[in-house]
């Protein structure tokens, strides 16, 4: 039975998954280009990607509360009402033409990637031990679909805004608000039982007063409950290292590329087919590197993850605005290193903490990671403003060194040659 209802839990969140990604994937170059356009500078272009980061951080610890009170199921709701609204801040914003506005509204957005996020833990709560990266990367690949078809439909959502009266670039954020909105429906209807209190039942965790409920410390003492854990876990503080170092490289190379390419007038059509290349190189493999990280162990696939990001920096760094090959080649690989060091390091997090203790070191995790992506996005900026978009791509492979080393360290002190679950 247990086995039956993982299996459906993976495929509700899977199809939410799909929306989702459409919804995210349609904002992630429209963003930057609404706040070039309406600011006239190049150098606040990331503010939109970084304000989405920002939202992303902000509500992955309310959500994993969330969840840890009342389930995996009200948490991504919420989260998903909310990123909802969002684009429709940025769509009344474009009208208006208020940056501040625009920017309220990217957080709201980005508030759906910590529902994604969270996402990928919801589908490890019932997961067989053995089968925790494969099950995690199945939802994490499912937003390949709708991740890699939201920015090819920049241009017709544009065009669809231009022919109602809107300005073209709140056209992407119209599909993103019906996406996201389907998405909560999904949800909202079908995961049924929830996953989390479920596996809370078949574990027969119980609490001081002896029910079968989650715990009732506040949001703040349950997040700094999960801190504490992570801390004390050697496993648990790699595992949150590599997410959050892989994640500040992506999100720096990837936010100004779109600004780079229109240094040399692209047009959104191309700009959105390698944004696209991108995504799909973010999610098209994930099965593979979550299989990877259950046969070969976590180490193996972060350290590969780590190997593939550097590269990344190379080939991206060194392409001219209009090489559309070139810079397609390197956001691919961008974003095949980012799933080796997310889909490894959230595996070794989701082993490394006891059940109990699970979600609040989730949420504390994805807290990290997006705050440092939210730094790294504002400096994205300034680099490209006052050096260039090679120098960008420099200062991200640096960013690396902190996580190889500790990835060195860990293999010399539990041995080379056995796979570190």
């Amino acid at each position: 039975m247990t086995t039956a209802l993982q299996r459906r839990t993976v495929r509700v969140l899977a199809a939410a998954q799909v929306l989702t990604g459409v919804g995210v994937g349609a904002g992630v170059a429209a963003g930057s280009l609404l706040v070039a356009e309406l600011t006239g500078t190049e150098g606040l272009a990331g503010l939109a990607q970084t304000f989405g980061v920002i939202g992303t951080a902000v509500a992955a610890g309310p959500l994993a509360w969330l969840s840890v009170k009342s389930g995996r199921r009200i948490g991504l709701v919420t989260g998903l009402w909310i990123a909802a609204l969002g684009a429709l801040v940025v769509i009344a914003a474009s009208v208006l033409e208020l940056v501040p506005l625009v920017l309220l509204g990217t957080f709201g957005v980005g508030v759906a990637s910590a529902v994604g996020l969270q996402a990928r833990y919801a589908a490890s709560d019932l997961a067989a031990p053995e089968h925790v990266g494969r099950d995690l990367a199945l939802v994490v690949w499912a937003t390949t679909i709708g991740a890699v078809l939201g920015p090819n439909l920049m241009q017709p959502s544009s065009a669809l805004a231009e022919a109602i009266g809107l300005p073209p670039l709140s056209g992407p954020y119209l599909l993103t608000a019906a996406a996201i909105t389907l998405s909560a429906l999904l949800v909202s209807g079908l995961l049924r039982p929830d996953p989390l209190l479920e596996a809370r039942k078949l574990a027969g965790v119980r609490h001081a007063d002896g029910e079968l409920e989650p715990r009732r410390a506040g949001m703040r003492a349950e997040l700094a409950h999960g801190t504490h854990v992570i801390r004390t876990s050697p496993g648990a503080s790699l595992a949150v290292t590599s997410i959050a170092v892989g994640h500040v490289v992506m999100v720096m190379v990837m936010v100004m590329t779109p600004v780079h390419m229109q240094h040399v007038d692209v047009t959104l059509q191309v700009v959105g087919l390698v944004i696209s290349v991108h995504i799909l190189g973010m999610y098209a493999f994930s099965p593979v590197v979550g299989w990877l990280a259950d046969r070969r162990g976590t180490i193996w696939v972060i350290s590969v993850g780590v190997v593939v990001l550097t590269g990344a920096t190379l080939v991206a760094g060194t392409a001219p605005g209009d090489s559309v090959v070139q810079l397609g080649i390197g956001l691919f690989l961008l974003g095949l290193g980012w799933s080796g060091t997310l889909v490894g390091g959230s595996a070794l997090l989701s082993t490394s903490v006891p059940d109990q203790h699970r979600p609040a070191a989730q949420g504390v995790g994805d807290t990290v990671m997006n705050v440092a992506a939210a730094v790294g996005g504002i400096f994205a900026g300034v680099i490209v403003y006052t050096a260039s978009y090679a120098w960008l791509n420099v200062a991200a492979a640096l960013c690396l060194l902190p996580l190889a080393a500790a990835l060195i360290r860990r293999r010399v002190a539990t041995g080379v040659r056995t796979p570190v679950r």
